[in-house]
């Protein structure tokens, strides 16, 4: 399987202990959507079905990480924002 580029990874905070997963790849993100997301909401179904189309190159990448970022966010999930340290 071809790996399709999903631009820069994503980190999400997933658990109440603060364990973080790194999203570097689009079939990464369809993995955990398929078996390992805490809900299954209209958002969940939204990103399923928009990543797979991306994957069948039938809709952009770039809205199946807008649908995964808003499928994360309704499952409680928080973006890890890298910081700069300033020397």
């Amino acid at each position: 399987m071809i790996e399709i580029y999903w631009g820069t990874p994503l980190s999400l905070v997933t658990s109440p202990e603060g364990e973080v997963q790194k999203f570097g790849t689009i079939e990464k993100a369809r993995h955990w959507l398929h078996r390992k997301w805490p809900v299954s909401d209209d958002a969940r179904q939204r990103a399923l079905e928009t990543i797979e189309a991306a994957m069948d190159c039938m809709a952009p990448v770039g809205e199946a990480r807008k649908a995964f970022m808003l499928a994360a966010k309704t499952a409680g999930f928080v973006p890890v924002v890298a910081t700069q340290t300033v020397a």
